[in-house]
């Protein structure tokens, strides 16, 4: 049964970090594009970071550039999100996603191109 499993959200305060993983099960990590996404309250979701299989290339919504930080570890079944700086805007629930692809390099923050989706960890930036 695929599966895609999301863990480190919480509550942290303006200014601090995060790392989000995304642990997958049920199929091979290697041959997927992985992306983040989120969705705060009464908000659409939206893209925030997505990754090749390789790990070569990796893509960012400009609200997040420089701060977070997409990788993977495909012996292990996880990609992470590691989010520094976070703002009171930063506040929704991130979801992974999973679309299995041929071209190693291949990228996409478009929602409705991903099959496989977990069910979110929220985080909430709040002093």
């Amino acid at each position: 049964q695929l599966q895609l499993v999301e863990s480190g959200g919480g509550l942290v305060q303006p200014g601090g970090s995060l790392r989000l993983s995304c642990e997958v099960s049920g199929f091979t990590l290697d041959y997927h594009t992985i992306g983040w996404f989120r969705q705060a309250p009464g908000k659409e979701r939206e893209g925030v970071s997505c990754i090749s299989r390789s790990g070569g290339s990796t893509r960012y919504a400009d609200s997040v550039k420089g701060r977070f930080t997409v990788s993977r570890d495909n012996a292990k079944n996880t990609v992470y999100l590691q989010m520094n700086s976070l703002k009171p805007e930063d506040t929704a629930v991130y979801y992974c996603a999973a679309k299995k692809v041929t071209f190693v390099e291949f990228v996409t923050m478009t929602i409705s191109e991903y099959i496989y989706w977990g069910q979110g960890t929220q985080v909430t930036v709040s002093s």
